[in-house]
């Protein structure tokens, strides 16, 4: 039998402590009535008979003595079925795109259960974004975790439209795709945005979207990216589908920790963030992947803005220790109007080299990207022996090498929002600015190669 408690000990911000309280679990979910109508919490602290919850809705209107609380026995559960597909909820898992409740075919707890280690697979092929710097220099696995890192005001957000609209997977028998798009913190413009361009493209159709507003309160951030990958996780291993988890901003989602944390008075970490921001993040980045017997996988986008550009942040510092690789937009590149401005040097894809060349991509994929950042490397060097002597001393190699790095910025990092390349066509472009090059210069490809594809695009 449920009991039902009335009145609350103490209210501070978004949490009310209630006294008195016994066989309460951490996480477990609470009714909370009042005048006004019911609101949800859930119990995020336990010292004793007194329980710490979590109300999602906000504290206001709340009544220390008329306030009646019913804890429900089971953690938060988001419903699924197959028709989540397609379909529209908010940061808290509730449909708000008018076609009403999702008919359950079962309820799963937003939090996951942990992935035993030795039941995951290795992550093998890859998903086509379309892109050609990504599918070349930095490609996609299935089951990796591949964040973007990019700074407040740059052209992410239409990075992500633009991978959701285009990321397709190699055609397999019986193998089927889907995207779960998830965005925290938005403003309403933004999430306007997102939502036309995936109805114009015809791309909504294999999307489910979560939504969480600026405007939301911030314990509904929290919830988000859990909820999201709780439909990721059901559609991969349970529908047997291939699913793409792209996640923005996950800045927003770390502040929204931060504010949490203060309100519990805990003692903040690396500015102000709590001590286990670390192992937060982990337990959303560590969802993805692929488990032996199971049809699906999960694989993530995370997209973050680093405060001040500044790579060391907390959030992007502990992002990368947690996935495998990253790709850095260039805020320079953005200012000269390259899209998109992906940082070539510093970006990389630490799975690629299991996921590409013959039988994935094409045989010489391998020798193509290690050439290309090999060659714009020393773009750098070139550009950078220009501006002290000028560019009339250069020797005429140094002068190839700033042209090869002007039709690279430009032709294959510059490509346009609404240009979808395949990995052929990425491959030959990347041959044709190579084959701007002397020969010679070509140090990191095999002759064979060579014969095959240089100066022939």
């Amino acid at each position: 039998m449920a009991l039902e408690y009335l009145g609350l000990a103490d209210i501070t911000g978004p949490l009310v402590a209630i006294d008195g309280v016994k066989n309460v679990s951490f996480e477990e979910m609470v009714d909370i009535k009042m005048d006004g109508g019911v609101r949800s919490g859930r119990v995020v602290a336990l010292d004793g008979e007194r329980a710490v919850v979590q109300v999602f809705a906000g504290t206001n209107g709340l009544s220390l003595s008329k306030t009646h609380s019913r804890f429900l026995g089971k953690p938060m559960e988001m419903a699924l079925a197959p028709e989540i597909v397609g379909r529209i909820f908010n940061g808290a898992g509730q449909p708000i795109d008018g076609l009403g409740d999702v008919y359950a075919e079962r309820f799963s707890d937003i939090n996951g259960s942990a992935i035993n280690p030795v039941s995951r697979s290795y992550p093998r092929n890859y998903i086509r974004t379309g892109i050609s710097s990504i599918d070349t220099l930095i490609t996609l696995i299935r089951g990796q975790k591949l964040p973007i890192f990019s700074g407040s005001g740059m052209s992410h957000n239409k990075l992500a439209a633009q991978i959701v609209r285009q990321a397709k997977i190699s055609d397999e028998e019986g193998a089927s795709f889907g995207i779960v798009f998830c965005a925290m913190g938005v403003t309403k413009d933004v999430a306007d945005y997102f939502r036309r361009s995936f109805e114009e493209s015809g791309a909504l159709s294999r999307v489910t979207m979560f939504l969480n507003l600026s405007s939301d309160p911030i314990i509904e951030r929290i919830l988000t990216p859990r909820c999201a990958l709780t439909a990721a996780e059901y559609l991969a291993f349970e529908q047997n589908m291939h699913i793409l988890v792209v996640m923005t901003d996950m800045t927003s989602y770390a502040e929204a920790l931060r504010e949490f944390s203060s309100s519990k008075g805990e003692i903040p970490g690396r500015k102000g963030y709590p001590g286990y921001l670390y192992s937060d993040l982990a337990s959303l980045y560590e969802r993805a992947g692929v488990i032996k017997g199971r049809g699906g996988s999960v694989t993530q986008i995370p997209i973050l803005t680093m405060p001040n550009d500044d790579i060391t942040h907390p959030i992007p510092d502990l992002t990368g220790y947690i996935t495998e690789g990253q790709i850095v937009l260039d805020r320079y590149l953005d200012q000269q109007a390259v899209y998109p401005p992906i940082s070539v040097l510093p970006s990389l894809s630490r799975l690629m080299k299991d996921g590409i060349g013959e039988g994935y991509t094409r045989k010489d994929h391998s020798d193509v990207s290690n050439q290309l950042f090999a060659s714009y490397a020393k773009v750098s060097d070139a550009r950078g022996l220009a501006s002290v002597i000028g560019e009339e001393e250069l020797s005429p190699t140094d002068k190839r090498y700033l042209d090869f790095g002007n039709h690279f910025e430009h032709e294959f990092l510059g490509q346009g929002q609404s240009v979808e390349r395949t990995i052929e066509e990425s491959l030959d472009l990347g041959w044709r600015l190579l084959s701007i090059l002397p020969r010679e210069e070509l140090e990191r490809v095999d002759t064979k190669v060579l014969d095959e594809h240089y100066g022939k695009h």
